[in-house]
Order: C-alpha cells, then structure tokens, then sequence
C-alpha cells in the first residue's frame, strides 16, 4: 500500500502505518524462511511437511 489516502480521498496515516507494519512483519517472515530453507540446503536436509513458527514480537503465529 503506497497510498497514504482513503477511499475517499483523505489523509489516513493511521491505516497506512498499520499496512506498512503488516508488510514489514511478512518481510521478516520470508526473509527468515529463506533463511532456513538455505542452511538445510548447505547442511543437505530437506523441510519435510509444514513449519509452524510463532513470532516472539507480535505472537502471531505463521503456517
């Protein structure tokens, strides 16, 4: 979301930083999936079935 606006036209930076912290946090998940799936790779081991993480920051808890 790269608009600061509203449906309607008016400033919403309230609701543009909430989206803003949604991304950020989806960010730091990927990131750190990559991460992992890249040290199984160099170590030779495969993810079997899903990972299941909970961040310590938001509680929020990734499938």
């Amino acid at each position: 979301m790269s608009d600061r606006k509203n449906s309607e036209g008016y400033s919403d930076p309230t609701a543009y930083q909430a989206m803003m912290n949604l991304e950020i946090e989806e960010l730091r998940f990927k990131k750190l999936l990559r991460s992992i799936k890249d040290v199984c790779d160099l170590a030779d081991f495969e993810i079997e079935g899903r990972v299941v993480l909970i961040d310590k920051r938001s509680g929020r808890i990734w499938r």
